[in-house]
């Protein structure tokens, strides 16, 4: 069964500054300690990746996966789905983006299954530490570019 957990933080840049760290696969593992490799495997019309593939470190292990990105609620929000993975049964996610003045609210939703059989507290407490961990890098990628 997957674990669903949802994190918002207050980022001191503009939704679009946000949107060019997001979408910058390549540069995760410099800002993103948990990845450890990210690569495009495809881009859409636009040039944003559409499909790609991630190694990352969790649970004391290295979980690779691949996911696909859907748009369709650009510039506000866009979301992704799990293809494939080596551990994972699902991992879905959207970010919303909403500017208020000099900041932007970026909120991260996250459904998250691993194969493996492990409690469920022990997921919820390692999905919302994904949300969590990852909104905070996030913030510290953009504002130390912006």
């Amino acid at each position: 069964m997957a674990e669903q957990t949802h994190e918002r933080i207050e980022i001191r840049a503009a939704p679009e500054q946000c949107w060019a760290v997001v979408l910058d696969l390549a540069r995760y593992p410099e800002w993103a300690k948990d990845v450890k490799e990210a690569a495009v495997l495809e881009v859409d019309a636009e040039g944003r990746p559409a499909r790609a593939e991630f190694r990352v470190a969790a649970m004391g292990r290295s979980i690779h996966y691949v996911i696909r990105y859907d748009y369709s609620d650009a510039p506000h929000s866009f979301s992704w789905k799990l293809e494939e993975g080596d551990m994972l049964r699902q991992l879905d996610g959207t970010y919303a983006f909403e500017a208020d003045g000099d900041i932007t609210r970026v909120t991260y939703h996250l459904a998250v299954d691993i194969t493996m059989p492990i409690p469920g507290l022990i997921k919820r407490r390692a999905a919302g530490l994904i949300t969590g961990n990852a909104l905070k890098e996030l913030k510290k990628a953009v504002e130390r570019d912006s």
